[in-house]
């Protein structure tokens, strides 16, 4: 007669769902500003909005006389090569720009 082995028994394993509260957010856009300075004429501001970024006349006049009311506004936004592409193109045509991450 033999005496029989016992294989170790396994107790049950709990694993908790981790947390998800903390989400980190990697692909924040970028923002371009452009901000009011005492140089440029607001029909000149129009015009350059419009030539780069494609803007109708009414929303170049919009963004220029945040510009002007408010001292800056946003005018572009994503990645950020396209930010710094944005900003560079501005700063050729003259107008004070600069660009940083949204919140």
């Amino acid at each position: 007669m033999t005496a029989a082995t016992s294989a170790p028994v396994e107790a049950p394993v709990e694993v908790e769902e981790p947390v998800e509260d903390e989400r980190v957010v990697t692909d924040r856009p970028w923002l371009v500003i452009v901000w009011n300075d005492p140089v440029n004429l607001m029909s000149y501001v129009v015009l350059v909005l419009q030539k780069l970024f494609g803007y109708s006349r009414a929303k170049a006049t919009r963004l220029m006389l945040q510009v002007h009311h408010d001292g800056k506004a946003v005018v572009s936004h994503g990645g950020r090569e396209k930010a710094e592409a944005d900003v560079a193109r501005l700063h050729a045509h003259g107008l004070w720009a600069t660009m940083e991450r949204d919140r």
